[in-house]
């Protein structure tokens, strides 16, 4: 598993935890950060940073795109592998897009249930398919 992977299993760590919590991901962060047990690396804090940053948008485009599905009755996991996916996708230009969703989905098969890959898969391409119309529509 390549540097980059692992940051994005530890983010999903984090946000996981504080979704499962209640707690404000940034508290959480700062935990982790403060233990250094194991490490959190960089990137992660990136990701978990930029979600933060941007989870009113995230969740709005997951939520409009996840037909048939609230945030809230989506899997915890699920839930914070497509803000991960989304966030790298739309706003990180070092990422390319196929490698975000595919790294989501490697994330889901891994951690969740098994229509979970299609499931994330499925949301991410749609994002993907509107990324032009979508990346200027949430843009500050």
């Amino acid at each position: 598993m390549g540097a980059r992977s692992k940051a994005r299993k530890r983010a999903l760590d984090v946000l996981y935890e504080s979704d499962l919590r209640g707690r404000p991901a940034a508290d959480t962060l700062a935990e982790r950060r403060a233990r250094s047990d194991p490490p959190i690396p960089a990137y992660a804090v990136e990701l978990v940073e930029g979600v933060i940053g941007r989870r009113t948008d995230l969740d709005a485009l997951i939520s409009e795109y996840s037909v048939g599905w609230t945030l809230d009755r989506m899997p915890a996991v699920d839930r914070n592998v497509l803000r991960i996916g989304a966030y790298e996708l739309l706003w990180r230009d070092d990422v390319p897009d196929r490698v975000a969703i595919d790294e989501a989905v490697e994330l889901a098969k891994g951690l969740s249930t098994d229509e979970s890959p299609g499931f994330v898969n499925g949301i991410l391409g749609r994002l993907l398919e509107l990324k032009p119309d979508l990346v200027t529509d949430v843009q500050p």
